[in-house]
């Protein structure tokens, strides 16, 4: 069993395509999906493909890229939004991106110590992406947890060792990507190898980033396994043994999911 912790299902490129994608994902072993919000005036529609399909699940929040466009929310806004469903399991996704600075670093920051009250005060993991802002993310993470501990983890994770030792000293989890089997992700493949097994996720960031060898094709949930058996190989592991730790660590993690899904716990670790 295999779970993509972070994909877009609600997004234009899986338009009419749903049924087969869900089909595709079970064939290829990942039972499970959480389908992310990145702007709280559309998540009507991701809210909609978790409750049309029993085996997805979805967050709310606001990406970086969209803070500027957005209402500007308070962690109270996103508990009450949060809190509306069950289908909800996860904060996010937020954080900061200084790459394409598409929305002022202030508002950003503000929108990301939000999320993190919201995780904090619902126990629900924050979601939290992170890009060219590594040393404001990694204060920003350290400041907040001051003040209180909170779940999370950094998706597509793809910083260095330092990053993976300041996040990991707080409880954080860290989610594996397609970026990891890039063949310029060397430091990343580094990071994977020396991090706890029991704080590792896959993801797929569909419809983005496809692992290889689906590079430059539309991503979707089906291709977790393909990042998941190399990073498997590349920890020494058998691939069943690599599913089982990740999945094992995702219900962890996002600890109504099991619920969600029905799951009762020794089947989840089945």
């Amino acid at each position: 069993m295999l779970v993509d912790s972070h994909c877009h299902l609600d997004f234009p490129e899986f338009e009419d395509q749903l049924d087969d994608i869900v089909v595709r994902a079970a064939e290829a072993g990942v039972n499970y999906m959480v389908t992310i919000c990145t702007r709280v005036t559309k998540f009507e529609p991701v809210l909609a493909v978790a409750n049309r399909f029993t085996n997805i699940a979805c967050s709310v929040g606001i990406h970086p890229h969209n803070v500027g466009s957005e209402p500007e929310v308070t962690a109270e806004h996103l508990i009450r939004m949060a809190e509306r469903t069950p289908k909800v399991v996860a904060i996010g996704e937020t954080g900061l991106d200084f790459y394409y600075n598409k929305s002022p670093r202030e508002m950003q920051e503000r929108s990301f110590r939000a999320h993190i009250e919201a995780a904090r005060h619902t126990g629900l993991p924050v979601i939290v992406h992170t890009r060219d802002a590594e040393q404001d993310t990694v204060r920003i993470m350290r400041e907040e947890y001051e003040k209180g501990p909170y779940p999370g983890l950094i998706h597509c994770f793809s910083g260095g060792q330092g990053l993976a030792e300041a996040v990991l000293e707080m409880g954080i989890y860290i989610s594996i990507s397609g970026i990891a089997t890039f063949k310029s992700a060397q430091e990343i493949r580094d990071v994977i190898i020396a991090a706890p097994l029991d704080r590792l996720l896959v993801e797929t960031d569909a419809p983005y980033l496809a692992p290889v060898p689906k590079r430059g094709k539309t991503n979707e949930p089906a291709f977790t396994a393909y990042t998941a058996a190399q990073m498997a190989e590349l920890r020494g592991l058998e691939s069943s043994e690599f599913a089982k730790a990740t999945s094992d660590n995702f219900f962890r993690l996002f600890s109504k999911a099991a619920s969600v899904f029905n799951l009762e716990d020794k089947a989840v670790r089945a």
